[in-house]
């Protein structure tokens, strides 16, 4: 048990440097891309706090999801770990339009900006997150591998700041400047909006996207002694986990719970970790010892 809570504390250390170091640089950017009037810093800080406050909030929901199930939340806090991925999409989804409406106009009518101030900044960006992701060296985890990429992101980013700085310098083309702003915005958009919609369909209970029912039903009549299926319920929890409740009926004579059985282990090989398989009662008549309703 200490070496599992060393490993977690081991492991949540570059998560929170990652998250303060995001968090801190999203709000100087935000300060000095308005100072030097560069649309694209400022566009740029919207994609660093989404990506703090994505950090920040995966990682809070993700240990609040890993509570047991209680009295108040019976199927347990799965969930909110898609609630902290949804508040962050709707996040960046808004900062991205208020970019989008904020500098299409100057697009047209661009204005000087401080192109030696954004130089300077870009530098400094590329440094910190170059830091930041050797922070990150040897962790393998899934989230510390995401994070490496939102790293790269950024230092891409932040390499065509320096670019549009530097063509700046010698020429008059301040149209880059909200060209470039224009450019992040939509592609935090390309991103953001499809998570948004996915985890959106999950709450909205539609069936899992990894899950084709058809196919299911078709795997499940394979088993001896099941002779229909008259309903079947399949939702996710958090688009990983899944819950399934079935109505079927069996052939006369067949093992009830036997047949119940294979469906619960059709239904773990499909994620589904919470099942509830309902018998017709006149195909078990002769088979009292059999319950109407099995849960797994």
């Amino acid at each position: 048990m200490e070496t599992t809570t060393k490993s977690q504390k081991s492991s949540s250390r570059p998560i929170f440097i990652a998250f303060i170091s995001n968090l801190g640089f999203a709000i100087v950017e935000l300060l000095l891309g308005t100072l030097f009037n560069s649309s694209a810093i400022v566009a740029d800080s919207v994609h660093d706090l989404g990506d703090a406050l994505a950090i920040g909030l995966s990682y809070y929901f993700e240990r609040f999801s890993r509570r047991e199930s209680d009295g108040n939340y019976t199927l347990g806090y799965l969930r909110f770990s898609l609630l902290g991925a949804m508040l962050t999409s709707v996040i960046l989804i808004v900062g991205s339009l208020f970019v989008l409406i904020e500098n299409v106009g100057k697009l047209f009518n661009p204005q000087p900006v401080n192109y030696d101030g954004m130089l300077v900044l870009g530098i400094l960006a590329v440094i910190v997150n170059v830091l930041a992701s050797r922070v990150l060296d040897g962790e393998h985890s899934e989230q510390e591998s995401i994070l490496s990429l939102h790293f790269l992101e950024d230092t891409l980013g932040w390499l065509a700041v320096i670019v549009v700085s530097i063509i700046l310098r010698f020429t008059d083309w301040y149209f880059l400047d909200p060209l470039l702003s224009l450019v992040i915005a939509v592609f935090i958009l390309y991103k953001a909006l499809p998570k948004f919609i996915s985890n959106l369909q999950i709450f909205l209970e539609k069936r899992p996207a990894s899950l084709a029912i058809e196919p299911l039903k078709r795997e499940m009549m394979t088993i001896d002694g099941l002779k229909a299926i008259n309903q079947l319920n399949v939702w996710s929890i958090d688009g990983r986990h899944h819950i399934a409740m079935v109505h079927i009926e069996c052939q006369k004579g067949a093992d009830m719970d036997l047949v119940r059985d294979q469906i619960h282990h059709i239904f773990q090989a499909h994620n589904i970790i919470e099942s509830a398989v309902e018998c017709d009662r006149s195909s078990f008549e002769h088979h009292h010892h059999c319950s109407p309703m099995d849960f797994e």
